[in-house]
């Protein structure tokens, strides 16, 4: 497995696949709150991509190696030291889109399982993921305005279309936290689970997720997104194309006869 100076990577079974094709990535600046520096930004992208070139990856869960905190944001030492070197700033802001960015249009399904405190840069993590799962003690808050930042690493873009332009302008403008079950009223989450599930859950997920056809899930995910990104007209012709290469794949001939065969389908992505 590979090694990163912020994050630990693992591939991991489940009860439902005992076969490792879940990628767990967990956040593991312990001493820092797994506050986000450059080196993190560095790690993130370069565990997604290990996730995505590997074939026997089907599911991509983002956790927290911390027993309190999953993502504290960005790391304030190094955000104070750039104003010494403002040159560097915006190079910095753009490396953390891009890593970011990846992470939401990743091929493979991606999971937030979301425990303790999880702020700014690590809301804006969580919300470039697809599926979002938090434990009864998390708490999910965008506080930059309260320190004179905004959420530029796609939250502002990313936030308003997960919960609404009202709930989204209330929490970026009071820097405002939710509760566990305020973010699960709001549609910010998706489940909210025990601490000592929440773990098991998010691997629950991405051995489901797993076991369906990579390609219809890369394609299903790309249609999704350009509902708030292509015009309506787009995304129909999309989806044409889309449904035309899954008659393409032999997962879809699959598919079906294991319906008719009355068992659960073995998809190898071609």
């Amino acid at each position: 497995m590979p090694e990163y100076d912020t994050l630990l990577y693992s591939k991991e079974g489940s009860f439902l696949s005992p076969v490792k094709n879940v990628a767990v990535i967990k956040f593991n600046r312990l001493d820092a709150l797994n506050s986000i520096n450059d080196q993190f930004i560095i790690d993130l992208d370069a565990a997604l991509t290990e996730a995505e070139n590997d074939p026997d990856v089907r599911s991509v869960v983002i956790a927290s190696a911390h027993d309190k905190v999953y993502c504290t944001g960005a790391d304030l030492k190094m955000a104070q030291s750039l104003f010494k070197e403002m040159d560097k700033v915006k190079d910095l802001i753009s490396q953390g889109q891009k890593a970011l960015d990846r992470l939401a249009t990743l091929s493979k399904p991606t999971i937030a399982a979301i425990h303790g405190l999880c702020l700014g840069g690590g809301t804006e993590i969580a919300l470039a993921c697809d599926i979002r799962i938090c434990d009864e003690e998390a708490k999910i808050g965008t506080p930059e305005v309260s320190l004179g930042l905004i959420p530029a690493w796609g939250g502002c873009v990313r936030l308003p279309r997960i919960i609404g332009m009202s709930k989204a302008m209330e929490m970026i403008l009071t820097g405002g936290t939710l509760t566990a079950q305020e973010s699960l009223a709001c549609g910010l989450v998706s489940k909210v689970t025990s601490v000592e599930e929440l773990l098991s859950q998010a691997m629950w997920y991405g051995a489901k997720l797993g076991g369906n056809a990579p390609l219809a899930m890369k394609l299903a995910k790309q249609a999704t997104h350009m509902a708030f990104e292509e015009s309506y007209e787009k995304n129909l012709e999309f989806q044409v194309e889309a449904a035309y290469k899954c008659f393409e794949t032999k997962d879809l001939a699959e598919g079906i006869s294991a319906i008719f065969e009355k068992r659960r389908g073995k998809f190898t992505g071609e």
